[in-house]
This record gives C-alpha cells, structure tokens and sequence, in this order.
C-alpha cells in the first residue's frame, strides 16, 4: 500500500520543483498552544505578493464559456499559498488551504502554528477575511487540508497525533462550529487508500484519486458506491484516467460533470469530463499552465489553484476563478 502526503495542492508541485516531501507518524506529544499569527503576520519578511502582470506562466483559458481567470478578489490571497478551494454550491462560502511559505516542508508546518484550513464568506459581493477552521484539540499536534463540505459535514485529510501518514477525517457544524472530528474509518483510509475526495450531492458516490493497483499509471481517479451500509470496492473510472496523473476530482451538484486536474505540457491543467447515457465522455481541456484543483459553484464559476514559478521554483499559489459567461 502506498499512502502519499496530500494536505494541498501546493505539495504535488513541490514534488514537482524537487523539494521532495515525507509522511511519518505523527508522535503523541503535549505542548503548550502560544497564539497563532494571522495568516499576514506568518509570512516570511521580503516575500512579495505576486500579481498576474508578474506571472511569467499565467493560466490558459482553453474554452469560450467562461471569462479569462483572475485572482479571487478582495483579501483571501497573500504573498504566502493559498491552495486546495472549495467552494460550497451557492458561492457564499470558499474553504481553502494555507501555507506561509512553499518551501518548508510539511513536518515543519505541523508546527507553525497557521498552516491549515481556512474559510472566507461572499458579503454583498466581497470576501470577508479568511478565519482559521479548527479541528484538533488545543495542545494536540495536527495537519488539516484538502477538505470538502457537503451540508453539515466536512471530510478533511490531516496528518496528526497517533496516525501515520495522513488520513481522512470528518467533521460536524455544530452550532456554527466544526466539532465531532473522526478518523473516517480503516475501509476507506487502508483498504481503498483514498486519496483527495469529493462525493456527490446525494452522498452515495465517493470519487477520490489512489495508487491503489489497478489504475492506470500514476494517479488515477476511482469511484466508490454507498450500499447497504458501507462503501463498496472501489471502481476505476477508465473513460477518464490515463497513463499519467488524474487527480483531485469535483463532481457538480447535478451529477453531469466530473473536474479534474492532468498533466498538460510539463505542468497540472484543469479538464473537464461529462456524464451522458450514464457514462463520463472523454476529458475536454479546460485551463492549463499551473492550474488544478478545481471546485465549481451552481453557476458555473470554476474556482482553482494558480502556482506562480520563476526559474523552476515555485514562489507561492493564489486561489483563481474563471465566471461563468
């Protein structure tokens, strides 16, 4: 079994830049909680905040449906990574994954005191200041990303105290707070080894990227069914994977379309398949050049990851969105 450390986007494409990265067990350890910076406080001194006039590698629109993609406005992104959005279906609500700086390595963000999940709110049209989403215990150690929130119920990965790796865990909204955090369960987290996760609005499917043998190559996106009170064995979505990278799926509220990220000229791209007869059509090119990970709202508006590079390192992410003509 292979189980790869999948918190945000931002680690693939540091996978990608050579860094490297590592999953461990995260020992059961006390310490004492000092307050956390704001997301602006934990940013490296110098670091520049790019802007799509900087970009040397800006993300291509490959269709006519939506306008050109820029960065989501007002303050959600800084000169530190944001990545992994999520968008709930009526476009009020975007969940995302924060890091201060891309080139510490994950161990090191575990202790950071910031990296982790964060949430901003539409208000008559503009975004609200993202607030920290807090799902350990104060004084445990915890990871938090690649979230998904379906009504009242998030599924988050986190690498945290007395797992190895990083595994998949839910949460309630209680009273306006997520609360009742569990590990998801070894079907899904051993047996399957599931990957980024979306599942469909009646939650009797389960689309995740694996390893797992049988696929494809590299990546490749699987399906898993809710009957009779468990989740099936998983099936490989051939109409949709290749030999390379397929990855982090979002299906739409209606069923009819699955999004994922591929390898597109050396970099991640955004693709785009359809569900007709009951089967997913062959990918369509979306947006490419450093684009992945997208989440689409009821109107069509595509949310994703932009990764800015400048001589083969990447410098930080933002969250972009391409509207829906």
């Amino acid at each position: 079994m292979v189980k790869r450390c999948e918190l945000g986007f931002v680690v693939l494409l540091i996978i990608y830049a050579g860094l490297g990265s590592g999953c461990a067990a995260i020992p059961n350890v006390s310490y004492a909680p000092t307050p956390s910076p704001t997301r602006e406080e934990s940013i490296p001194p110098g670091a520049v905040k790019m802007t799509p006039e900087q970009d040397p590698t800006p993300p291509i629109l490959h269709v006519t449906d939506w306008d050109q993609p820029v960065p989501v406005d007002g303050v959600v992104n800084t000169a530190g990574a944001e990545d992994s959005a999520f968008v709930t279906p009526d476009g009020k609500t975007l969940y995302f994954f924060f890091t201060p700086d891309v080139s510490v390595p994950p161990e090191q963000q575990l202790l950071d005191g910031v990296t982790g999940i964060y949430v901003a709110h539409n208000v008559n049209g503009e975004w609200t200041n993202a607030t920290r989403v807090i799902l350990q215990e104060p004084g445990s150690l915890a990871l938090d990303g690649c979230e998904m929130v379906q009504g009242d119920i998030m599924w988050f990965c986190s690498a945290r105290e007395g797992y190895t790796g990083v595994n998949l865990f839910t949460a309630e909204l209680v009273d306006g707070q997520w609360k009742n955090w569990q590990y998801s369960g070894n079907t899904l987290n051993l047996d399957y080894e599931v990957g980024e996760m979306h599942a469909t609005a009646d939650g009797q499917e389960l689309y995740f990227h694996s390893l797992r043998e049988g696929g494809k190559g590299d990546l490749d996106i699987w399906v898993t069914q809710w009957r009779d009170g468990s989740w099936q064995p998983p099936e490989n979505v051939q109409s949709i994977n290749s030999p390379d990278l397929d990855g982090w799926p979002f299906v739409t509220q209606d069923g009819g379309e699955l999004w994922f990220t591929r390898m597109y000229q050396g970099s991640p791209a955004i693709f785009r398949s359809k569900k007709v007869d009951g089967q997913w059509t062959v990918p369509e090119l979306i947006i490419s050049q450093f684009a992945g990970e997208p989440s689409v709202d009821d109107a069509g508006n595509i949310y994703f990851t932009h990764h800015y590079f400048s001589g083969g390192t990447m410098i930080e992410a933002d969250l972009y969105v391409a509207y829906r003509k």
